[in-house]
């Protein structure tokens, strides 16, 4: 009996149909973010200041939807509470935008220690799961992710100085090469 094919697998088959026919522009893309990724290596404080800015700003957008949404709710305690978190966000957004380089010391402290509680979950997890399959992996990722939060923690305030900026340089790096291999992979499946 032939199976049909589900609704994933024509997704699948679309974005591989046009991933070929725009290989050129994806692996034009990779390129630009490998070198974006490479540039920003030499100015982490620049991105992580340029970073905090840019999430102050996203901040103060939220916080005008969040008054907008206010005016349209009914009831005293909804408008009073939207207008509550409208305004954390407002006052938020212009901190990290007036102070960028505070914003981005801060940012820092809280990475580290949510690294340091993603890898204790981590390892708790592993350790009391030893019966299934990759246990050990999960565990290595929790240990790796838990030294990561504690090596930004020792160097803090510093770290606030660039580990954002790096970790957003290794990201462009990384999704630059993952757009060349797919481009590449789309060109040699279309001859």
């Amino acid at each position: 009996m032939a199976e049909t094919p589900s609704s994933s697998d024509e997704f699948v088959k679309e974005i591989v149909g046009q991933a070929q026919k725009k290989w050129g522009w994806l692996l034009a893309f990779g390129i630009l973010s490998m070198i974006l990724g490479f540039v920003g290596l030499g100015c982490t404080f620049a991105l992580s200041v340029a970073s905090a800015v840019f999430i102050g700003v996203l901040l103060l957008v939220g916080g005008v939807g969040q008054g907008i949404s206010g005016f349209q709710t009914k009831g005293f305690k909804g408008k009073m509470w939207h207008f509550l978190v409208a305004l954390l966000l407002l006052v938020a957004g212009i901190a990290l935008i007036k102070n960028p380089l505070e914003g981005a010391i801060a940012m820092t402290a809280l990475l580290g220690g949510a690294l340091i509680g993603a890898g204790i979950f981590r390892i708790l997890t592993a350790l009391s799961s030893k019966e299934s399959k990759g246990w050990v992996w999960l565990l290595l990722s929790g240990i790796v992710t838990l030294v990561l939060g504690g090596m930004i923690i020792a160097e803090w305030p510093v770290s606030g100085l660039w580990v954002i900026g790096l970790f957003i340089a290794i990201d462009l790096i990384m999704s630059g090469w993952g757009y060349i291999a797919v481009a590449l992979a789309a060109k040699s499946a279309k001859s």
